[in-house]
């Protein structure tokens, strides 16, 4: 039992230099011709940023003592992350055919190269987020000790779909098509325009759905990035610890999801040659 829970962990470790080249090579190829180069991924969280801001102006959306750009783009940390990782990590497989067909090694290290290739992203994001709160002049928490352990997750629940994803992508290419709409919908489901404690007052103080409000509530906070987000946003900007009453729907998902996806997808993988 224990060596089926460490062998994706071994794999990788012992593919570690491929997984490196795997990734640098993601890395130059994403901004190769690319005249804007790293500023892409400061531009489109800040343009999103700025949206919802204008969309706030007719809504009023409630951002209570905290600005309202400052909580967004907050949100949009982890939302970005998972969203552009998981839409690489999906289509990862088939975009890497002409390897798959040449040489063997645990085909995994293609959704974890994209994923690594995020993180970069990542590390710009986080970069911006800290000047942003200069600017504002809020925080730092002390914590900021739970952020990594969110990100964390927030990896977790990215390679929960990738790996499930990257091996139905094989077989039936409409899935890497449909993807981008499905997060685009999921980042409305999720707490990112807007605060998770607006949709709580709504259907758990008012019950404005009736007999259905605290289902529905517990439904959405099923999706992972719902308390993933709220989280980060409380333990940096907040200086609270994270609303565990809100992450562990979603949490015990991804820990239920995750062995199942990575069963999946090396179930799927011997016959990646034949199909690709």
């Amino acid at each position: 039992m224990l060596a089926a829970l460490t062998q994706p962990l071994r794999s990788l470790y012992d593919y570690r230099e491929l997984l490196v080249v795997l990734t640098w090579k993601n890395i130059s190829l994403r901004y190769k011709q690319s005249h804007l180069g790293i500023a892409w991924m400061v531009l489109k969280p800040l343009v999103l940023v700025a949206v919802f801001t204008v969309v706030r102006s007719f809504v009023g959306i409630d951002s209570g003592e905290l600005p309202y750009a400052l909580l967004t783009y907050c949100a949009m940390v982890p939302w970005t992350f998972f969203q552009e990782s998981t839409n690489e990590g999906v289509g990862s497989v088939v975009n890497n055919g002409g390897l798959i067909k040449k040489i063997y090694f645990p085909r995994e290290l293609f959704p974890v190269a994209s994923l690594l290739t995020k993180v970069v992203d990542l590390g710009v994001s986080l970069s911006i987020l800290t000047l942003m709160m200069a600017w504002y002049g809020v925080g730092p928490h002390w914590t900021l000790a739970w952020a990594p352990l969110i990100l964390v997750y927030t990896i977790a629940a990215s390679l929960a779909v990738s790996l499930a994803g990257a091996a139905m992508n094989v077989y039936s290419r409409d899935l890497s098509q449909a993807l981008p709409l499905l997060l685009s919908l999921l980042m409305y489901l999720s707490p990112v325009m807007y605060p998770l404690q607006l949709v709580k007052l709504k259907l758990v103080d008012q019950q404005i759905a009736g007999a259905w409000s605290d289902s529905l509530y517990l439904l959405y906070t099923l999706n992972p990035m719902a308390g993933a987000i709220d989280g980060f946003q409380r333990v940096v900007l907040r200086g609270l610890p994270p609303d565990w009453s809100a992450m562990w729907p979603g949490m015990l998902g991804v820990v239920l999801l995750l062995p199942l996806s990575y069963m999946f997808f090396k179930q799927a993988e011997a016959h990646f040659a034949d199909v690709i």
